[in-house]
Protein backbone atom coordinates (compact mmCIF):
# COMPACT_ATOMS: atom_id res chain seq x y z
CA UNK A 1 0.00 0.00 0.00
CA UNK A 2 1.55 3.31 -1.18
CA UNK A 3 1.46 6.24 1.61
CA UNK A 4 -1.36 8.26 -0.74
CA UNK A 5 -3.18 5.22 -0.72
CA UNK A 6 -6.23 5.34 0.92
CA UNK A 7 -10.09 3.41 1.12
CA UNK A 8 -11.79 4.30 -1.65
CA UNK A 9 -15.21 3.26 -3.21
CA UNK A 10 -13.80 2.22 -6.09
CA UNK A 11 -12.26 -1.27 -3.93
CA UNK A 12 -15.78 -1.29 -1.86
CA UNK A 13 -17.31 -4.79 -1.26
CA UNK A 14 -20.03 -6.39 0.78
CA UNK A 15 -19.31 -9.50 2.61
CA UNK A 16 -22.04 -11.01 4.12
CA UNK A 17 -21.54 -13.33 7.28
CA UNK A 18 -22.90 -14.65 10.22
CA UNK A 19 -22.41 -13.55 13.85
CA UNK A 20 -23.57 -14.24 16.87
CA UNK A 21 -26.84 -12.42 17.85
CA UNK A 22 -25.04 -10.80 21.30
CA UNK A 23 -25.08 -7.10 21.68
CA UNK A 24 -21.67 -7.10 21.15
CA UNK A 25 -21.35 -8.67 17.96
CA UNK A 26 -21.77 -5.73 15.54
CA UNK A 27 -19.35 -3.93 17.28
CA UNK A 28 -16.53 -6.08 17.62
CA UNK A 29 -16.83 -6.70 13.51
CA UNK A 30 -16.76 -2.90 12.96
CA UNK A 31 -13.80 -3.13 15.36
CA UNK A 32 -11.80 -5.39 13.03
CA UNK A 33 -12.47 -4.00 10.12
CA UNK A 34 -10.92 -0.80 10.82
CA UNK A 35 -8.00 -2.45 12.40
CA UNK A 36 -7.24 -4.14 9.38
CA UNK A 37 -7.09 -0.33 7.65
CA UNK A 38 -10.62 -0.28 5.76
CA UNK A 39 -13.76 1.79 6.10
CA UNK A 40 -17.14 0.51 7.46
CA UNK A 41 -20.21 2.36 5.20
CA UNK A 42 -22.93 0.31 5.60
CA UNK A 43 -23.96 -2.62 7.94
CA UNK A 44 -27.26 -4.40 7.21
CA UNK A 45 -29.46 -7.47 9.00
CA UNK A 46 -30.30 -9.76 6.22
CA UNK A 47 -31.57 -12.35 9.11
CA UNK A 48 -32.02 -13.18 12.68
CA UNK A 49 -33.02 -15.98 14.97
CA UNK A 50 -32.65 -16.61 18.63
CA UNK A 51 -28.90 -17.18 18.55
CA UNK A 52 -27.35 -16.30 15.29
CA UNK A 53 -27.87 -13.18 12.42
CA UNK A 54 -26.60 -12.73 8.99
CA UNK A 55 -25.66 -9.26 7.97
CA UNK A 56 -24.10 -7.90 4.99
CA UNK A 57 -21.12 -5.36 5.49
CA UNK A 58 -20.22 -2.87 3.05
CA UNK A 59 -16.77 -1.17 3.29
CA UNK A 60 -14.16 0.75 1.73
CA UNK A 61 -10.61 -0.69 0.93
CA UNK A 62 -7.52 0.56 -0.90
CA UNK A 63 -7.07 -2.19 -3.93
CA UNK A 64 -7.49 -5.56 -4.78
CA UNK A 65 -5.17 -7.22 -2.33
CA UNK A 66 -6.29 -5.12 0.66
CA UNK A 67 -10.10 -6.25 -0.31
CA UNK A 68 -8.40 -9.94 -0.05
CA UNK A 69 -6.82 -9.23 2.91
CA UNK A 70 -9.56 -7.94 5.06
CA UNK A 71 -12.18 -11.01 3.76
CA UNK A 72 -9.09 -13.55 4.98
CA UNK A 73 -9.06 -11.52 8.06
CA UNK A 74 -12.82 -11.78 8.68
CA UNK A 75 -12.59 -15.71 7.98
CA UNK A 76 -10.03 -16.19 10.47
CA UNK A 77 -11.98 -15.12 13.26
CA UNK A 78 -13.51 -17.58 15.20
CA UNK A 79 -16.72 -16.39 16.04
CA UNK A 80 -17.52 -14.81 12.43
CA UNK A 81 -18.67 -17.08 9.35
CA UNK A 82 -18.34 -15.48 5.73
CA UNK A 83 -20.46 -16.72 3.56
CA UNK A 84 -20.16 -14.45 0.56
CA UNK A 85 -18.30 -11.40 -1.18
CA UNK A 86 -19.05 -9.22 -3.38
CA UNK A 87 -17.32 -6.92 -5.35
CA UNK A 88 -19.56 -3.53 -5.94
CA UNK A 89 -17.47 -2.09 -8.58
CA UNK A 90 -18.08 -5.21 -10.43
CA UNK A 91 -21.53 -5.54 -9.62
CA UNK A 92 -21.96 -1.72 -10.78
CA UNK A 93 -20.63 -2.78 -14.65
CA UNK A 94 -22.55 -5.90 -14.73
CA UNK A 95 -24.20 -5.86 -18.26
CA UNK A 96 -22.61 -2.18 -19.03
CA UNK A 97 -23.19 0.91 -17.46
CA UNK A 98 -25.56 2.52 -20.44
CA UNK A 99 -28.70 1.58 -22.69
CA UNK A 100 -30.84 3.61 -25.31
CA UNK A 101 -34.13 4.64 -24.65
CA UNK A 102 -36.78 6.22 -27.46
CA UNK A 103 -37.90 9.75 -27.72
CA UNK A 104 -41.01 9.35 -29.22
CA UNK A 105 -44.04 7.02 -28.18
CA UNK A 106 -44.51 3.89 -30.09
CA UNK A 107 -48.08 3.53 -28.84
CA UNK A 108 -50.17 2.89 -32.17
CA UNK A 109 -50.12 2.65 -36.16
CA UNK A 110 -50.27 6.31 -36.35
CA UNK A 111 -47.12 6.68 -33.80
CA UNK A 112 -45.58 4.14 -35.97
CA UNK A 113 -46.39 5.40 -39.63
CA UNK A 114 -44.62 8.27 -38.43
CA UNK A 115 -41.29 7.26 -36.52
CA UNK A 116 -41.02 4.39 -38.80
CA UNK A 117 -42.39 3.66 -42.72
CA UNK A 118 -44.37 5.39 -44.69
CA UNK A 119 -43.68 8.94 -42.94
CA UNK A 120 -39.99 8.36 -42.12
CA UNK A 121 -38.96 8.26 -46.04
CA UNK A 122 -40.04 11.91 -46.36
CA UNK A 123 -37.73 12.96 -43.92
CA UNK A 124 -34.83 10.73 -45.77
CA UNK A 125 -35.82 12.63 -48.60
CA UNK A 126 -35.16 15.70 -47.40
CA UNK A 127 -32.08 15.02 -45.82
CA UNK A 128 -30.92 13.89 -49.23
CA UNK A 129 -32.19 17.37 -50.76
CA UNK A 130 -30.08 19.32 -47.67
CA UNK A 131 -27.61 17.04 -45.79
CA UNK A 132 -27.62 20.18 -43.11
CA UNK A 133 -30.91 19.11 -42.12
CA UNK A 134 -29.01 15.79 -40.48
CA UNK A 135 -28.51 18.21 -37.93
CA UNK A 136 -31.48 19.11 -37.40
CA UNK A 137 -33.64 15.97 -37.76
CA UNK A 138 -31.29 13.05 -36.47
CA UNK A 139 -29.59 12.19 -33.12
CA UNK A 140 -26.45 13.89 -35.04
CA UNK A 141 -27.42 16.94 -33.47
CA UNK A 142 -26.89 15.96 -29.78
CA UNK A 143 -24.56 12.36 -30.35
CA UNK A 144 -20.84 12.29 -29.59
CA UNK A 145 -18.63 9.34 -30.71
CA UNK A 146 -16.48 8.19 -27.93
CA UNK A 147 -13.50 6.45 -29.84
CA UNK A 148 -10.63 4.14 -28.38
CA UNK A 149 -8.22 1.67 -29.76
CA UNK A 150 -7.36 0.66 -26.47
CA UNK A 151 -3.86 1.45 -26.82
CA UNK A 152 -3.29 3.76 -23.68
CA UNK A 153 -6.09 3.48 -20.98
CA UNK A 154 -5.81 4.89 -17.88
CA UNK A 155 -3.01 4.08 -16.65
CA UNK A 156 -3.01 0.47 -17.95
CA UNK A 157 -1.53 0.68 -20.94
CA UNK A 158 -1.95 -1.21 -24.48
CA UNK A 159 -5.37 -3.47 -22.74
CA UNK A 160 -6.99 -3.54 -26.39
CA UNK A 161 -10.64 -2.33 -27.53
CA UNK A 162 -12.42 -4.97 -25.52
CA UNK A 163 -10.77 -4.43 -21.80
CA UNK A 164 -11.43 -0.16 -23.16
CA UNK A 165 -14.99 -0.60 -22.92
CA UNK A 166 -16.09 0.34 -19.54
CA UNK A 167 -14.30 3.56 -19.82
CA UNK A 168 -15.68 4.58 -22.85
CA UNK A 169 -18.99 3.49 -21.36
CA UNK A 170 -17.91 5.49 -18.41
CA UNK A 171 -17.20 8.54 -20.50
CA UNK A 172 -20.56 8.15 -21.95
CA UNK A 173 -22.59 8.00 -18.76
CA UNK A 174 -20.79 11.65 -17.72
CA UNK A 175 -21.54 13.11 -21.11
CA UNK A 176 -25.00 12.52 -20.37
CA UNK A 177 -24.85 13.21 -16.38
CA UNK A 178 -23.54 16.44 -16.87
CA UNK A 179 -24.77 17.72 -20.07
CA UNK A 180 -27.45 15.87 -21.35
CA UNK A 181 -24.79 14.44 -24.46
CA UNK A 182 -25.86 11.27 -26.21
CA UNK A 183 -22.82 9.85 -26.54
CA UNK A 184 -21.65 6.34 -27.95
CA UNK A 185 -18.78 4.17 -27.25
CA UNK A 186 -16.88 2.88 -30.88
CA UNK A 187 -13.84 0.85 -29.68
CA UNK A 188 -12.04 0.10 -32.78
CA UNK A 189 -10.31 -3.35 -33.34
CA UNK A 190 -7.23 -1.92 -34.80
CA UNK A 191 -4.34 0.17 -33.78
CA UNK A 192 -3.38 1.06 -37.25
CA UNK A 193 -3.46 5.10 -38.03
CA UNK A 194 -5.01 4.91 -41.53
CA UNK A 195 -7.67 2.40 -40.89
CA UNK A 196 -8.90 4.15 -37.46
CA UNK A 197 -8.67 7.88 -39.74
CA UNK A 198 -10.37 5.91 -42.40
CA UNK A 199 -13.09 4.16 -39.99
CA UNK A 200 -14.09 7.46 -38.07
CA UNK A 201 -14.25 9.49 -41.46
CA UNK A 202 -16.78 6.39 -42.91
CA UNK A 203 -18.86 6.56 -39.46
CA UNK A 204 -18.72 10.41 -38.73
CA UNK A 205 -21.99 11.05 -40.90
CA UNK A 206 -23.93 9.58 -37.02
CA UNK A 207 -22.05 12.14 -35.01
CA UNK A 208 -22.18 15.64 -34.39
CA UNK A 209 -18.87 15.74 -32.79
CA UNK A 210 -16.05 12.79 -32.00
CA UNK A 211 -14.19 12.32 -28.66
CA UNK A 212 -11.05 10.50 -29.02
CA UNK A 213 -10.12 8.95 -26.14
CA UNK A 214 -7.07 6.69 -25.00
CA UNK A 215 -4.85 6.40 -27.84
CA UNK A 216 -1.47 6.22 -27.44
CA UNK A 217 0.99 9.31 -28.15
CA UNK A 218 2.69 10.17 -30.91
CA UNK A 219 0.05 8.26 -33.43
CA UNK A 220 -3.08 10.07 -31.40
CA UNK A 221 -1.74 13.75 -32.61
CA UNK A 222 -2.28 12.52 -36.02
CA UNK A 223 -5.30 11.06 -35.65
CA UNK A 224 -6.70 14.03 -34.64
CA UNK A 225 -5.20 16.06 -37.03
CA UNK A 226 -6.00 14.03 -39.87
CA UNK A 227 -9.71 13.61 -39.05
CA UNK A 228 -9.75 17.43 -38.69
CA UNK A 229 -8.81 17.93 -41.99
CA UNK A 230 -11.48 15.60 -43.80
CA UNK A 231 -14.60 16.27 -41.23
CA UNK A 232 -17.25 18.75 -40.86
CA UNK A 233 -17.63 18.20 -37.01
CA UNK A 234 -15.82 18.77 -33.98
CA UNK A 235 -12.64 16.18 -33.59
CA UNK A 236 -11.31 16.86 -29.61
CA UNK A 237 -9.00 14.06 -28.43
CA UNK A 238 -9.73 14.70 -24.73
CA UNK A 239 -6.35 13.24 -22.91
CA UNK A 240 -4.98 15.91 -24.50
CA UNK A 241 -7.07 19.19 -24.83
CA UNK A 242 -9.54 18.27 -21.84
CA UNK A 243 -6.74 17.19 -19.53
CA UNK A 244 -5.14 20.98 -20.57
CA UNK A 245 -8.24 23.24 -20.30
CA UNK A 246 -8.57 21.77 -16.61
CA UNK A 247 -4.67 22.74 -15.21
CA UNK A 248 -4.88 25.91 -17.18
CA UNK A 249 -8.22 26.36 -15.30
CA UNK A 250 -6.88 25.11 -11.91
CA UNK A 251 -3.07 27.22 -12.60
CA UNK A 252 -5.35 30.36 -13.31
CA UNK A 253 -6.89 30.46 -9.72
CA UNK A 254 -3.46 29.15 -8.22
CA UNK A 255 -1.59 32.14 -9.63
CA UNK A 256 -4.23 34.27 -8.06
CA UNK A 257 -3.35 32.69 -4.83
CA UNK A 258 0.03 33.60 -4.72
CA UNK A 259 -0.33 36.67 -6.31
CA UNK A 260 1.80 35.84 -9.87
CA UNK A 261 0.92 36.48 -13.14
CA UNK A 262 1.70 33.65 -16.25
CA UNK A 263 4.13 36.07 -18.51
CA UNK A 264 6.19 36.34 -15.43
CA UNK A 265 6.39 32.39 -14.40
CA UNK A 266 8.31 29.33 -15.11
CA UNK A 267 6.79 25.89 -15.38
CA UNK A 268 8.63 22.69 -15.04
CA UNK A 269 6.07 19.88 -17.04
CA UNK A 270 6.85 16.53 -16.98
CA UNK A 271 5.66 14.06 -19.63
CA UNK A 272 6.10 14.84 -22.48
CA UNK A 273 3.44 12.59 -23.52
CA UNK A 274 -0.41 13.76 -25.27
CA UNK A 275 -1.38 15.42 -22.11
CA UNK A 276 1.92 16.81 -21.15
CA UNK A 277 2.36 18.28 -24.66
CA UNK A 278 -1.51 19.65 -24.79
CA UNK A 279 -0.57 21.25 -21.93
CA UNK A 280 2.18 23.34 -22.71
CA UNK A 281 0.20 24.95 -25.79
CA UNK A 282 -1.95 26.03 -24.17
CA UNK A 283 0.40 27.15 -21.49
CA UNK A 284 1.98 29.31 -24.37
CA UNK A 285 -1.25 30.37 -25.82
CA UNK A 286 -2.22 31.61 -22.16
CA UNK A 287 1.38 33.56 -22.71
CA UNK A 288 3.02 32.18 -20.26
CA UNK A 289 6.89 33.15 -19.55
CA UNK A 290 9.06 29.86 -19.79
CA UNK A 291 8.85 26.24 -19.66
CA UNK A 292 10.94 23.48 -19.11
CA UNK A 293 9.82 19.83 -20.40
CA UNK A 294 11.30 16.65 -19.41
CA UNK A 295 10.54 13.27 -20.35
CA UNK A 296 12.60 9.66 -19.02
CA UNK A 297 15.49 11.30 -20.47
CA UNK A 298 15.79 14.27 -19.04
CA UNK A 299 14.84 18.04 -20.19
CA UNK A 300 13.93 18.44 -23.82
CA UNK A 301 16.48 20.69 -25.40
CA UNK A 302 17.66 22.25 -28.26
CA UNK A 303 19.99 19.84 -30.06
CA UNK A 304 18.91 17.10 -28.56
CA UNK A 305 18.84 13.31 -30.37
CA UNK A 306 15.22 12.51 -31.45
CA UNK A 307 13.31 11.55 -34.24
CA UNK A 308 10.38 12.28 -31.77
CA UNK A 309 8.72 15.46 -34.25
CA UNK A 310 6.79 16.59 -31.12
CA UNK A 311 9.63 16.09 -28.96
CA UNK A 312 11.74 18.63 -31.22
CA UNK A 313 8.93 20.88 -31.71
CA UNK A 314 8.82 21.21 -27.94
CA UNK A 315 12.08 21.82 -27.44
CA UNK A 316 12.40 24.87 -30.37
CA UNK A 317 9.83 26.58 -28.74
CA UNK A 318 10.27 26.49 -25.05
CA UNK A 319 13.00 26.43 -22.58
CA UNK A 320 15.05 29.83 -23.43
CA UNK A 321 18.04 28.55 -21.54
CA UNK A 322 17.95 25.29 -23.61
CA UNK A 323 18.70 23.65 -20.12
CA UNK A 324 19.54 19.77 -20.60
CA UNK A 325 20.22 18.46 -17.29
CA UNK A 326 17.68 16.22 -15.03
CA UNK A 327 14.52 17.15 -13.56
CA UNK A 328 15.71 18.17 -10.06
CA UNK A 329 17.83 20.81 -12.50
CA UNK A 330 14.63 21.50 -14.35
CA UNK A 331 12.25 22.31 -11.20
CA UNK A 332 14.90 24.62 -9.41
CA UNK A 333 13.99 28.08 -9.42
CA UNK A 334 10.62 27.36 -11.27
CA UNK A 335 7.29 28.91 -10.49
CA UNK A 336 5.53 25.53 -10.93
CA UNK A 337 5.50 22.21 -11.37
CA UNK A 338 3.01 20.22 -13.79
CA UNK A 339 3.20 16.16 -13.73
CA UNK A 340 1.75 13.90 -16.01
CA UNK A 341 3.66 11.35 -15.75
CA UNK A 342 4.96 8.66 -12.82
CA UNK A 343 4.46 7.97 -9.13
CA UNK A 344 7.19 9.00 -6.63
CA UNK A 345 10.08 10.81 -8.81
CA UNK A 346 9.87 14.48 -7.74
CA UNK A 347 11.30 14.99 -3.90
CA UNK A 348 10.49 17.36 -1.48
CA UNK A 349 14.00 19.21 -1.20
CA UNK A 350 13.15 19.62 -4.83
CA UNK A 351 10.01 21.50 -4.15
CA UNK A 352 12.05 23.35 -1.44
CA UNK A 353 14.46 24.70 -4.16
CA UNK A 354 11.32 26.32 -5.97
CA UNK A 355 10.98 29.62 -6.67
CA UNK A 356 8.75 31.47 -4.14
CA UNK A 357 5.56 30.36 -2.80
CA UNK A 358 5.63 27.23 -5.80
CA UNK A 359 2.62 25.64 -6.74
CA UNK A 360 2.85 21.70 -7.51
CA UNK A 361 0.27 19.76 -10.16
CA UNK A 362 1.05 15.97 -9.36
CA UNK A 363 -1.18 14.51 -11.52
CA UNK A 364 -0.09 11.28 -11.66
CA UNK A 365 -2.67 8.43 -10.79
CA UNK A 366 -3.43 6.63 -8.52
CA UNK A 367 -0.18 7.61 -7.50
CA UNK A 368 1.05 10.74 -7.90
CA UNK A 369 4.56 12.54 -8.94
CA UNK A 370 5.13 13.41 -4.74
CA UNK A 371 3.04 12.46 -1.78
CA UNK A 372 0.57 15.51 -1.70
CA UNK A 373 1.62 15.72 2.14
CA UNK A 374 5.07 16.05 1.28
CA UNK A 375 4.80 18.75 -1.14
CA UNK A 376 2.15 20.64 1.00
CA UNK A 377 5.58 21.07 3.34
CA UNK A 378 6.99 23.57 0.86
CA UNK A 379 4.80 24.82 -1.94
CA UNK A 380 1.88 27.21 -1.58
CA UNK A 381 -0.68 25.34 -3.37
CA UNK A 382 -1.08 21.06 -4.36
CA UNK A 383 -3.00 20.05 -6.86
CA UNK A 384 -3.72 16.28 -7.95
CA UNK A 385 -6.13 13.86 -10.00
CA UNK A 386 -7.00 12.18 -7.13
CA UNK A 387 -10.81 12.64 -5.81
CA UNK A 388 -9.23 12.38 -1.98
CA UNK A 389 -7.42 15.19 -2.07
CA UNK A 390 -7.68 18.36 -2.10
CA UNK A 391 -7.77 20.28 -6.02
CA UNK A 392 -8.89 17.43 -7.92
CA UNK A 393 -8.09 18.18 -11.38
CA UNK A 394 -10.30 16.45 -13.85
CA UNK A 395 -10.84 15.86 -17.09
CA UNK A 396 -15.12 15.88 -16.18
CA UNK A 397 -15.23 19.40 -15.65
CA UNK A 398 -14.54 20.11 -19.30
CA UNK A 399 -15.39 17.97 -22.09
CA UNK A 400 -19.09 17.68 -21.23
CA UNK A 401 -19.64 21.42 -21.11
CA UNK A 402 -16.74 21.80 -24.27
CA UNK A 403 -19.20 19.07 -26.64
CA UNK A 404 -22.39 20.64 -25.25
CA UNK A 405 -21.01 24.16 -26.56
CA UNK A 406 -19.53 22.49 -29.81
CA UNK A 407 -23.28 20.95 -29.82
CA UNK A 408 -25.14 24.11 -29.57
CA UNK A 409 -23.12 26.46 -32.08
CA UNK A 410 -23.59 23.35 -34.76
CA UNK A 411 -19.32 23.96 -34.81
CA UNK A 412 -18.28 22.26 -37.79
CA UNK A 413 -14.36 22.15 -36.06
CA UNK A 414 -12.31 23.13 -33.44
CA UNK A 415 -10.74 26.31 -32.65
CA UNK A 416 -7.81 26.84 -29.67
CA UNK A 417 -10.13 30.07 -28.50
CA UNK A 418 -12.46 27.24 -27.22
CA UNK A 419 -9.85 26.17 -25.07
CA UNK A 420 -8.83 29.14 -23.55
CA UNK A 421 -12.63 30.60 -23.05
CA UNK A 422 -13.50 26.47 -21.32
CA UNK A 423 -10.37 27.46 -19.06
CA UNK A 424 -11.33 30.47 -17.77
CA UNK A 425 -15.32 29.57 -17.95
CA UNK A 426 -14.19 26.87 -15.05
CA UNK A 427 -11.70 28.81 -13.57
CA UNK A 428 -14.44 31.80 -13.24
CA UNK A 429 -16.71 29.00 -11.12
CA UNK A 430 -14.70 29.16 -8.17
CA UNK A 431 -16.17 32.84 -7.54
CA UNK A 432 -14.21 35.69 -7.30
CA UNK A 433 -12.01 36.20 -4.41
CA UNK A 434 -12.93 33.09 -3.18
CA UNK A 435 -10.04 30.95 -4.30
CA UNK A 436 -7.96 30.07 -1.52
CA UNK A 437 -5.10 27.00 -1.27
CA UNK A 438 -7.16 24.13 -1.20
CA UNK A 439 -9.67 25.66 -3.13
CA UNK A 440 -8.51 26.46 -6.95
CA UNK A 441 -10.96 24.46 -8.89
CA UNK A 442 -14.37 23.70 -8.95
CA UNK A 443 -16.28 20.70 -8.08
CA UNK A 444 -16.51 17.96 -10.80
CA UNK A 445 -20.35 17.92 -9.02
CA UNK A 446 -20.65 21.80 -9.04
CA UNK A 447 -23.95 22.64 -11.46
CA UNK A 448 -23.03 25.82 -13.33
CA UNK A 449 -19.65 24.49 -14.44
CA UNK A 450 -21.25 22.45 -17.54
CA UNK A 451 -23.44 25.30 -18.57
CA UNK A 452 -20.71 27.68 -18.25
CA UNK A 453 -18.58 26.08 -19.98
CA UNK A 454 -20.75 25.29 -22.50
CA UNK A 455 -21.90 28.91 -23.19
CA UNK A 456 -18.05 30.15 -23.28
CA UNK A 457 -17.29 27.77 -26.04
CA UNK A 458 -20.58 28.07 -27.66
CA UNK A 459 -19.88 31.95 -28.00
CA UNK A 460 -16.28 30.92 -29.96
CA UNK A 461 -17.12 28.18 -31.99
CA UNK A 462 -20.43 29.34 -33.57
CA UNK A 463 -19.73 29.98 -37.66
CA UNK A 464 -16.75 28.08 -37.40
Amino acid sequence: MSDTSLPSAGFSITVRLALSADPGAAGRLATVVGQAGAITTALDVVESDADRMVVDLTCDTTDSHHAEQVTQILASMPDFDVKKVSDRTFLLHLGGKIEVKSKVPLRNRDDLSMAYTPGVARVCRAIADNPDDARRLTIKRNTVAVVSDGSAVLGLGNIGPEAAMPVMEGKAALFKKFADVDAWPVCLDTQDTDKIVDIVAAMAPTYGGINLEDIAAPRCFEIEARLRERLDIPVFHDDQHGTAIVVLAGLINALRVVGKEFKDIRVTVVGAGAAGTAIMRLLMQKGVGDIIAVDREGALWRGMDTDNETWKWIAENTNKDNYSGDLSGAVEGSDVFIGVSAPNILKGSDVAEMAENPIVFAMANPDPEINPQEAARYAAVVATGRSDQPNQINNVLAFPGVFRGLLDAQATGWRDEAALAASEAIADCVGEGKANPTYIIPSVFDSKVAPAVAEAVKKVSSGV
